[in-house]
């Protein structure tokens, strides 16, 4: 079995054996575990041995199945339920080419990130998983895709989804793009139910 190369796995130390531990924790095979993430085993099992990294839709996704947060996976160090968080005082994490700055607190219901996106990156998945997404363009042009709708935000532009709604997102912008990012596992109510209760 080759090891993978260690810059394959220096931009998330400590990511692909958390993953690991994580699972296994939960008591979840590989197979099972991938199927709920939407990945096939050996994608998950590339995470796991740091031969891939994981995107944050996939982040998303595991930190959901897993009972945890994206802070969390990417290694932050647990809170001490400080309110304030002072910039730099964590240093941004790399995976899939994109960079995430910590700017909430980990273990909370939201999780909030300062995420960097450079143009032209692939393997950003259209993604559908419970929850509400909110974002807030700081810098350059973003490209959102929401079902059917593709829009293009600029600085000063938001957008809050439900995440259920099949999405993407990437730059638009040459020089990439930066925003704010939110995200919770509570649903929002359901304007329109479609099974009223008799």
């Amino acid at each position: 079995m080759s090891t993978p190369a260690d810059d394959d796995v220096a931009a998330l130390p400590g990511v692909a054996p958390r993953l690991r531990e994580l699972r296994r924790r939960r008591g979840l095979t590989l197979e099972a575990a991938a199927q709920r993430a939407g990945l096939s085993p050996a994608h998950l099992s590339r995470l796991e041995t740091g031969a891939r990294q994981p995107s944050l839709p996939m982040l998303l996704g595991l930190a959901r199945i897993y009972g945890t947060t994206v802070s969390e996976l990417l290694g932050e160090m647990p809170p001490e339920r400080e309110p304030v968080i002072r910039a730099g005082r964590a240093a941004p994490r790399e995976a899939d080419g994109w960079t995430y700055h910590q700017t909430g607190a980990s273990g909370r219901a939201m999780q909030a990130l300062r995420v960097e996106v450079p143009y032209g990156t692939q393997g950003e998945l259209v993604r559908v998983h419970p929850g509400e997404e909110w974002l807030y363009v700081l810098t350059g042009r973003l490209r959102l895709s929401l079902g059917d709708a593709t829009h293009e935000l600029d600085p000063g532009d938001s957008a809050h989804f439900d995440s259920l709604t099949p999405h993407r997102i990437s730059a638009a912008s040459h020089g990439g793009a930066e925003f704010l990012f939110v995200h919770t596992l509570l649903q929002s109510p359901d304007p329109h139910p479609h099974h009223p209760h008799s």
